[in-house]
């Protein structure tokens, strides 16, 4: 979650997005919005998360807390005397780790290049994904839209040409929006921002700059580089003084090489339905596939997991004869796993389909002798489709709904 102060900046640039392929991920109260997606009788009320007690801190607040004054890092003494109708909840790091690893997940999904910062913040290279998905301002638009339909959580995106940049866009973007920052007006952007915005400076660098009566971007930007070296140091004034200026040439971290892929769904009501779970299970096992494909690589082990309404889990794997990267034979170990688990009486609030023990599609891996070519072949030439028409544009029969083919659902 960003703190970083905000200027009056005006809140649209233009909608040239040809030199901004960054951009900067950023959920928006974070831990907050979770516990609300968890206990929807929350939604709309002041919430905040951290410590239980006088001593604790701070570390989410929703909007309707924050129009009190609230903010991550306060002490939680002071949070109740400025909002003492508010819901306080004990954080729960496992939930939030979790929901991150979704949250990760749709990035990955969407761009190689994903580099996590924290638990609830990151940044995509998008560069290479124009001819598949579209420019950056629609890739941001499709983030947020997946995360939103699959994770249930709502995100803030900045767009820009550099990471220090689109850091500063999505805190601007909030709450639950998009800001793009065109390469010719990042300058503009910028320097009208007061310095506590910028990517690096904090509470004692800032106090540094402001007693020498530096308090924008643009006045530290026209600053000799000499006088802030002896304020603050040679790398620091170096580092400081690029940004200000909009140069920024650190990459976006690439992806190391996978241990596993999983897709996972939070219902949103529990699932009390063999068949409607199996429809997950297939679309999943699907999903894994095309993403194994696409990073060229196959899985040895295919794993399920259940989650029931009091948190319960149960996970199941096997190891196949033989690695695949085929959706069909994915589903197939899948399907037999789920059903191999009790079903619990209250239904299934999440359930997921992962693989893992990759190897690269070129090792020298063993073979089935009566597999079957014509499968993958398939699923390949599907793969072709839905990176040219969009990823709804074809797929198996057996993931068709009946309004897909013209029929009509019973009520």
């Amino acid at each position: 979650m960003s703190v970083a102060p905000r200027g009056k900046s005006k809140p649209y640039f233009g909608d040239d997005d040809s030199q901004t392929p960054i951009l900067h991920v950023d959920m928006d109260s974070f831990f907050a919005s979770v516990e609300v997606l968890l206990q929807p009788e929350l939604a709309g009320r002041p919430v905040i998360v951290g410590g239980i007690g006088n001593r604790g801190v701070v570390t989410a607040a929703t909007y309707e807390a924050r129009a009190y004054g609230v903010r991550a890092g306060m002490p939680i003494g002071r949070a109740r005397s400025l909002c003492p109708g508010a819901v306080f909840i004990q954080g729960r790091h496992d939930v939030y780790s979790e929901y991150s690893g979704r949250v990760m997940e749709v990035l990955r999904s969407l761009s190689p290049r994903v580099e996590p910062i924290s638990i609830d913040e990151a940044f995509m290279d998008v560069g290479g994904a124009r001819r598949q998905l579209g420019s950056p301002v629609q890739v941001a638009q499709l983030v947020r839209s997946k995360i939103k339909e699959q994770v249930g959580l709502p995100a803030s995106v900045g767009v820009a040409s550099t990471k220090s940049v689109a850091k500063i866009a999505s805190a601007h973007a909030k709450p639950d929006g998009m800001l793009l920052v065109p390469g010719d007006r990042t300058i503009e952007f910028l320097h009208a921002l007061p310095i506590g915005a910028l990517w690096g400076v904090g509470r004692k660098t800032a106090e540094i700059l402001e007693v020498r009566g530096i308090d924008t971007i643009g006045q530290l930007a026209n600053t000799p580089v000499q006088a802030l070296t002896g304020w603050l140091g040679s790398a620091s004034a170096h580092s400081l003084h690029a940004l200000a200026w909009g140069r920024d040439g650190r990459a976006v971290g690439g992806r190391e090489r996978e241990k596993s892929i999983s897709t996972e769904r939070t219902f949103p009501k529990n699932v009390t339905s063999r068949d409607e779970l199996a429809a997950f299970v297939l679309a999943a096992a699907h999903d894994c596939a095309r993403r194994l494909r696409n990073a060229g690589m196959l899985a040895w082990t295919v794993t399920v997991k259940v989650r029931d309404g009091d948190f319960n889990t149960v996970s199941r794997s096997k190891t196949l004869l033989a690695p695949t990267d085929v959706g069909r034979e994915v589903a197939e170990v899948a399907e037999a796993l789920v059903d191999s688990i009790r079903f619990p009486k209250g239904g299934i609030r999440l359930a997921g389909v992962g693989v893992s023990s990759l190897v690269d599609d070129g090792e020298a891996v063993p073979m089935l002798l009566d597999e079957n070519p014509k499968v993958r072949a398939t699923e390949l030439a599907m793969d072709a489709a839905q990176a040219k028409f969009g990823i709804d544009a074809l797929r198996p029969a057996s993931l068709l709904k009946p309004q897909d083919l013209g029929g009509k659902t019973r009520d």
